[in-house]
Formats: C-alpha cells, sequence, structure tokens
C-alpha cells in the first residue's frame, strides 16, 4: 500500500503518513527501521506494509516507493 509522509521525528524515529483517502496513521520506530530508511521528509510517497483492520491498523514497515 502507498502513502505519503506527514511527520516524522528524527529523535524517535517515528511518525505519520496520509493514507490516499487522507487517513493519518501513526508509525513506531520499529517499522521505520523495518524499512531500512535513514531519514524521511513530509511530502515524500512511501510505500506501507500493515497488519489488523480499522482503529487496530498498525503499520510494520515504511520505505521509500521505487518503481
Amino acid at each position: 500500500m502507498q502513502a505519503t509522509a506527514y511527520t516524522y521525528d528524527p529523535d524517535s524515529r517515528s511518525g505519520q503518513v496520509l493514507l490516499d483517502d487522507g487517513t493519518p496513521v501513526p508509525f513506531d520506530a520499529a517499522a521505520f527501521e523495518a524499512g531500512g530508511l535513514r531519514l524521511l521528509r513530509p511530502g515524500q510517497r512511501v510505500r506501507i506494509e500493515t497488519e489488523g483492520t480499522g482503529g487496530g491498523r498498525r503499520i510494520t514497515l515504511v520505505t521509500l516507493v521505487t518503481m
């Protein structure tokens, strides 16, 4: 699934992405580190993997979109 980086805190290595419908979804340091990224800027397109549904959905991986 793709999303857009919304916020990112380099100290905690966590932040939020916006799904294409505008829904913000938080991610934690474990999800960020799973993607092997060093930095994330607001507005970047990212690929995410999630588990769960609805309010229990959580992001397990954040990485850059590659074509």
